[in-house]
């Protein structure tokens, strides 16, 4: 008998709690990515926020008595880390910089549509109602993104940040895939703050390597940005990262990606009203467009089943 097989599903309200957790705090961080990287440097402030978070994390597990994780489990929390934190967390951080918020969770919503194409590759094939999901998915990013007139220079959007935020959202779809299989620490908190001292660990690097600590100027650090970091760190991280990484244990990773629904519209909304955002030309449609590639993706195993 497997070890998955003995494992006693999760009451139905934890469940709840969760997803409604990773509906709208997630949808919350976009706006705070921004305020923090109004004046700390991006991979320098994803260093802070994992190092902190995966620090405290850290330490409950051993003040618990469960901080053991195998070589092999370290590893594995690199290979996340470096997907999910480093690269899908650090390029968004980034992207802010040159993206609105809500319409980098507009981008980072085709989550879904990446899952249905790297599960096909791993020769699962995708369905009628999926690739028609995905099709429907790209129309939207092609509303959002590309200008009119075919002229670069008049595109709604930053070219290059949105590239840079779809490479994210296939990190993170990538990433998020390898866990599930993947040998991880026991204590799900000890994975946890595993994937995020390895992520900040990364981050920090980066930081280095690209001069930010040049740029840093900590008396020019505002409230604001301080505050928004410590959101991060408690509610991005603590609460939110772990919260997504046991779903991935206890529910599909379709299931989990219906997080896609909502955090567009919460990013969108508190964008609108704490940092005077508006989505740009098409905006409207193409965020009704995306969902309904994103929703469509989701329920396709349930109109299969219908038939």
């Amino acid at each position: 008998m497997s070890a998955t097989s003995t494992v006693v599903p999760p009451p139905r309200w934890q469940l709840v709690l969760a997803f409604l957790c990773i509906y709208i705090v997630w949808g919350s961080t976009y706006l705070a990515m921004k305020f923090a990287v109004d004046t700390i440097p991006p991979f320098l402030m994803g260093a802070v926020r994992f190092l902190i978070a995966g620090s405290m994390l850290v330490a409950w597990s051993g003040w618990r008595g469960r901080a053991t994780a195998s070589l092999r489990a370290w590893r594995n929390a690199a290979v996340v880390g470096a997907l999910l934190l480093f690269w899908g967390n650090g390029s968004i951080a980034w992207a802010t910089q040159r993206v609105p918020s809500g319409v980098l969770s507009l981008l980072v919503a085709t989550v879904p549509l990446w899952l249905v194409l790297l599960e096909g590759a791993r020769g699962r094939r995708p369905t009628v109602p999926q690739l028609l999901g995905v099709a429907v998915g790209l129309v939207g990013v092609s509303l959002l993104v590309l200008p009119a007139d075919g002229s670069l220079a008049s595109a709604p959007i930053d070219p290059l940040g949105a590239g840079v935020v779809m490479l994210s959202a296939l990190a993170w779809t990538t990433g998020s895939l390898f866990s599930r299989s993947a040998e991880q620490a026991p204590y799900a908190p000890m994975a946890s703050g595993m994937q995020m001292l390895c992520g900040g660990a990364m981050l920090a690097v980066l930081g280095v390597v690209t001069g930010e600590p040049a740029r840093l100027a900590l008396d020019a650090v505002t409230l604001r940005s301080a505050l928004s970091v410590a959101y991060l760190v408690v509610f991005g991280s603590l609460v939110g990262f772990s919260t997504y990484m046991w779903l991935l244990q206890k529910a599909s990773p379709t299931a989990v990606g219906t997080y896609a629904y909502v955090n567009p519209a919460v990013a969108v909304l508190l964008g609108v009203l704490f940092a005077g955002e508006r989505l740009p030309p098409r905006g409207a449609l193409a965020m009704a467009v995306i969902v309904g590639g994103v929703a469509l993706v989701s329920l396709a195993p349930k109109l299969g089943r219908r038939r």
